[in-house]
């Protein structure tokens, strides 16, 4: 790690501490402090996935692009070897697309519909950071990652965000509407650092990003399903009891594409999870 990478390290942790201490004014310390404690040993233990790619330009160099002139270095960049590696994943930009994220293992995984409806696992991702702990966000200003079913479509793209690049997952659903829950504008993005979001680093989104734009076209929609970890009924049962129920709602979603490699159509009824065809 370069002087330059160190200094940027220590400069988030302390932003993360100092975070912490202005939310612990305002809900419970124990919360905040756990949630530092996660953030803080994210950007220790954090993991990277080197991609075929030229690297981004410099972050004085981006925050001066407008978004035009950002998705076009992207994409003069990245397209002609994206191609080449989703082809030899027997994939193409344009397929319908499904993104699963397991915060436990830091994880998202990006899938790709081919034209005999089968599902492919394109790749595994690193998650650079999230915020928070395992559990919902139930609050605007909680510093909590959201768990649940979700949705992105070509409005919610945002190629000029102060992130690199970004997506909004749809955050809050109708479920969490339904639990009063309150909090926006809940992003997968780049960059290391993150208060709710998903950060992936910069050139990690590089590719989500053209791959959900390509999907997202002409009105398609990617659905985004967010866990706290690989669920079993067993590690559900034995949560615990502020979690339990919320996370055996979470947990038929998660086994139909478990089971059946089918994206399951999640509704929401009488403020629960219910999923459709079963």
């Amino acid at each position: 790690m370069n002087r330059t990478d160190k200094k940027k390290r220590t400069l988030i942790l302390a932003a993360a501490l100092v975070a912490s201490i202005v939310l612990a004014t305002r809900a419970d310390f124990f919360t905040s402090f756990r949630s530092w404690i996660s953030y803080a040993m994210q950007m220790i233990t954090r993991k990277t996935l080197p991609l075929p790619y030229a690297a981004p330009p410099a972050p004085e160099e981006w925050r001066g692009m407008g978004a035009a002139e950002r998705l076009a270095d992207v994409r003069t960049r990245l397209l002609p070897s994206l191609k080449a590696q989703l082809a030899a994943a027997h994939c193409q930009l344009g397929q319908p697309a499904f993104i699963r994220l397991f915060k436990e293992s830091h994880e998202l995984e990006l899938w790709l519909q081919g034209g005999a409806s089968e599902w492919r696992l394109y790749r595994t991702y690193p998650i650079a950071c999230f915020s928070g702990t395992l559990g919902p966000k139930t609050r605007e200003g909680d510093m909590q990652a959201p768990e649940g079913f979700y949705t992105v479509t070509a409005k919610q793209l945002n190629p000029a965000s102060s992130y690199h690049l970004a997506f909004n997952i749809g955050y809050p659903n109708a479920y969490d509407l339904a639990q009063q829950r309150t909090g926006s504008l809940i992003m997968v993005h780049g960059d290391v650092c993150s208060v709710g979001c998903f950060a992936m680093t910069d050139a990690v989104i590089e590719e989500i990003y053209l791959v959900v734009e390509a999907a997202v076209k002409d009105g398609g929609s990617v659905p985004v399903h967010c866990f706290p970890f690989r669920m079993t009924k067993e590690r559900v049962e034995d949560a615990e009891a502020g979690l339990r129920e919320f996370w055996a709602g979470l947990l038929p979603g998660y086994e139909v594409f478990e089971k059946e490699r089918r994206v399951p159509e999640v509704l929401v009824e009488g403020g629960r999870y219910r999923v459709g065809n079963l």
